[in-house]
């Protein structure tokens, strides 16, 4: 668990330091954008090798090698002096840092018997919890107090605690396996092709660049040959894809893929609406969003108890159902929202996220065979951050374009003709003819048209709550003993 504290810190606590990042390292906003995306396609490319490199290396000495990587990392993004150096050394954290959430899930599904695990998993969620909770708040402290460096020094500290706890996880025996170097590249892209598409698309008006056109090929031929030779080699591929066989583990995956747009839309509307329209220092707006970590981690303290009497599905089931609750408060946002109105939905959707994540990840690798479990916990890990990625993608896209329809659709009743414009210009003792009319209505207009488009997202993030319900369908309550799944690998 303190490993991956380490690692949800770090993935929340960068977002907030990076307007200073940008003024200090002398870059544009695009350019800085890529210190995030770094990180995420180095993760998600080396996310599919846990179950490879722990075979190879043992599980504890993986581990080992990971957290103080990680931490060596974390140092050389502190010292980073321009763009390339920091890119470099988070594509470094990102390769060290990519098996620390699937190693703990691992350890956890083979050290604890299953009547035990689902308590496990919620008092390790709870840790999981911390980044969400802290990262905004301390990130914007360390940046206004000290210096957007601290924002990786902090790393070091809890790097080293977790190095020594680490050196008690049991190991695991090391088997030789063969590198599938083809699989490795065809994987690295269809990630790394389907990252730039999702980071550029909106900047680069999507399938109008050539750009996005070659990636988004790339990532497709990249994706199909690497199914299809895992599924057809005669050779031992990257990662065993006949482990979608188990139908939990399969059903699980869509539901975790799926609620990265739920999850993960929410989080990124928010501050741009807190920040940009509320104009709330950074410092209040992680305050503001730190109640949703501790509603999850309230209700994974709960779940933890209940996971293994109730069916998991009717847990998951409810948690959807007040996470759209939640969202669906926010459609009812106003200009004149206050502070209070941001912060219980905020709960809602933070209690019932938690109530999803303890059964879904306990379900998942439930009723796989313990040699599988690493394996299948990295591309657990690898389906929920591209799910992340997909979903931040298309709610930053959704937002810009929806903001743009309702200006254009705002814009038409700004004339002369219309009474409540008159109206509205003398509450300010204003005409339509003083000089500073036109600003003001202009930067009105602006204001009123950015709050139809996060009205409108927080309607489609509900909806996509309520989507994933027929998904919960799919996933079948574990009964009885363990019942072995066979995976067949040519």
């Amino acid at each position: 668990m303190s490993a991956t504290i380490m690692q949800a810190l770090d993935t929340t606590i960068v977002n907030v330091a990076l307007p200073q990042m940008q003024g200090n390292l002398g870059t544009t906003a695009d350019q800085i954008s890529w210190v995030l995306t770094s990180y995420l396609v180095a993760s998600a490319i080396f996310m599919p090798l846990t179950g490879y490199l722990t075979d190879l290396l043992g599980r504890r000495r993986y581990l080992l090698y990971s957290i103080a990587g990680f931490v060596l990392a974390s140092m050389l993004c502190g010292v980073a002096q321009n763009l390339a150096q920091i890119v470099l050394f988070r594509l470094l954290q990102g390769v060290f840092g990519a098996a620390l959430v699937p190693l703990s899930q691992a350890i956890m599904a083979d050290t604890f018997p299953l009547a035990e695990r689902g308590r496990a998993m919620a008092i390790w969620g709870m840790g999981v919890m911390i980044g969400p909770i802290g990262g905004p708040t301390l990130g914007g402290w360390l940046t206004d107090v000290l210096d957007w460096r601290w924002t990786f020094y902090i790393n070091v500290p809890v790097g080293l605690i977790s190095l020594w706890l680490a050196r008690q996880v049991p190991d695991t025996p090391r088997r030789q396996r063969d590198m599938d170097w083809l699989g490795l590249l065809l994987l690295t892209l269809g990630i790394g092709g389907l990252q730039f598409v999702l980071d550029r698309g909106n900047t680069e008006d999507w399938f109008s660049s050539q750009a996005i056109v070659a990636a988004t090929f790339a990532s497709v031929i990249g994706m199909a040959g690497f199914g299809l030779r895992g599924l057809l080699s005669r050779q031992k591929p990257l990662f065993d894809l006949h482990i979608f066989r188990d139908g939990n583990f399969a059903a699980s995956s869509f539901v975790i893929t799926a609620l990265g747009l739920a999850m993960y839309g929410a989080m990124v509307i928010q501050p741009i609406m807190l920040e940009g329209l509320f104009h709330y220092p950074t410092l209040s707006t992680g305050l503001v969003m730190a109640p949703r970590g501790i509603a999850s981690m309230i209700s994974m303290m709960m779940i933890g108890r209940l996971v293994s009497k109730v069916d998991v599905r009717y847990l998951i089931g409810t948690g959807i159902l007040i996470g759209a609750c939640g969202t669906w408060v926010c459609t009812h946002y106003t200009l004149e929202t206050s502070t209070a109105w941001f912060i219980w939905p905020v709960l809602l959707q933070g209690f019932g996220l938690g109530m999803i994540w303890v059964p879904l990840s306990t379900l998942a690798l439930s009723t796989l065979p313990a040699a599988l479990t690493a394996e299948a916990a990295g591309l657990f890990s690898l389906l929920r951050t591209i799910g992340s990625s997909v979903g931040i993608a298309v709610i930053t896209t959704f937002y810009t374009r929806d903001t743009q329809a309702a200006w254009n659709h705002l814009v038409g009743y700004f004339n002369i003709n219309n009474p409540a414009l008159w109206s509205y210009l003398n509450l300010s003792g204003r005409t339509v003819l003083d000089e500073t009319s036109a600003s003001m209505l202009a930067s009105e207009l602006d204001r009123q048209a950015h709050m139809v488009a996060i009205v409108d997202v927080y309607w489609l993030i509900t909806f996509s709550f309520l989507l994933m319900l027929p998904l919960v369908l799919m996933l079948r309550q574990r009964k009885g003993v363990v019942h072995k799944v066979e995976i067949v690998a040519d």
